[in-house]
């Protein structure tokens, strides 16, 4: 078999995947076609995500309804105010051993112990509880006392979140949310969806969902991912979206001095590679574009870029500053390392 061969073996593999999941989730969730494609974004790219929207939304029920559709251990841990780090590390407790009468500390292991996490409502709960899943995300293990546990692979943590300005909930830490590959914005339903989820939601007919993945073949389609080419101009263009949001750093828009107070860090460069591979291949490419980049950069980086009071006094968003940097960084291999504007990133680079 030539190399050409199995390279679009692997495509029609992945994107089969992307269209049978898609499949068995529009059974139960309407609309939402743009998160939900980030979702599996995140699950083929060995990342984590995070969704934020207004109560009743469906967030829930769209993590749910994913965990259904693949063969995979699944566990949800509703974060609440006084939900504590041990309960979802798991702890070591002394028992009695039965066979020879000695006392012993033995671990159980809690919540985080499956393959898929949802953590709802995860801006509830304080964050040192927040701060326990930090080793798990990054590590793929968590440390309880001196001793360290090896979680299951694939490892997925998909969180929902409420908007930060309801009452009850508190601010992610940074290094939390730089954790999180994706944070994804779930909007109202049209009308017309709004309208099918109404009657869907409350006659008697319920969906059944059937698995269309098993955890092997995620970590098949997550090697399929990596194995994708990215040429030195796109990721010279991600680089360059990145590091002009790093205020004092050369090649900085002026807007960006004026509007930041800190960007994003080296994560973000890897997860839009990452992201646009298997966007890429989602779409039937073996090959990854600068418009991969530039539709994968909100969802990245508006966790990752702080903005300061002058910004949130004219009420401009991360977004809007993500925004006007794609509008603003030319996309073609002849203007990225020459335009005025961006010129100085790659000549400190040299």
């Amino acid at each position: 078999m030539s190399e050409n061969q199995a390279t679009q073996e692997s495509i029609a593999k992945v994107h089969r995947a992307y269209r049978d999941i898609k499949e068995q989730m529009a059974k139960v969730i309407v609309g939402q076609d743009d998160v939900i494609d980030q979702l599996l974004i995140a699950l083929f790219s060995r990342g984590h995500c995070l969704l934020e929207g207004v109560p009743g939304l469906a967030k829930t029920l769209m993590i749910s309804t994913l965990a259904r559709c693949l063969s995979m251990s699944f566990s949800r841990v509703q974060f609440t105010p006084d939900l504590m780090p041990a309960d979802i590390t798991g702890t070591e407790v002394l028992r009695t051993n039965q066979e020879t009468g000695d006392r012993e500390f033995q671990f159980l292991s809690g919540p985080l112990f499956f393959n898929v996490i949802l953590a709802d409502e995860i801006n509830r709960t304080p964050p040192k509880t927040q701060a326990a899943l930090l080793e798990a995300m990054q590590e793929g293990q968590v440390t309880v006392g001196k001793n360290r546990h090896q979680l299951p692979n694939p490892f997925f943590v998909l969180a929902t979140q409420n908007p930060i300005e309801q009452e009850g909930t508190y601010q992610l830490p940074e290094a939390q949310q730089d954790r999180f590959m994706f944070k994804v914005f779930v909007k109202y339903p049209s009308y017309d969806e709004e309208k099918q989820i109404a009657l869907q939601t409350t006659g008697i007919e319920k969906a059944e969902i059937q698995p269309v993945l098993d955890g092997e073949q995620i970590l098949e389609i997550q090697n399929i991912v990596r194995q994708v080419h990215v040429s030195d101009h796109v990721a010279d263009y991600a680089l360059s979206l990145v590091r002009q949001t790093r205020v004092g750093e050369p090649g900085i828009p002026k807007f960006v001095t004026e509007w930041l107070g800190w960007g994003a860090g080296p994560r973000a460069v890897q997860y839009l590679l990452l992201g646009a591979k298997t966007r890429a291949l989602l779409n039937g490419r073996v090959h990854v574009s600068t418009s991969d980049i530039a539709e994968l950069a909100a969802p990245i980086l508006r966790h990752r870029i702080v903005t300061n009071f002058s910004a949130e006094s004219e009420g401009i968003t991360p977004d809007q500053v993500i925004a006007r940097l794609i509008k603003e960084t030319p996309a073609k291999e002849s203007g990225l390392t020459t335009d005025k504007a961006t010129k100085d990133i790659f000549v400190a680079a040299d």
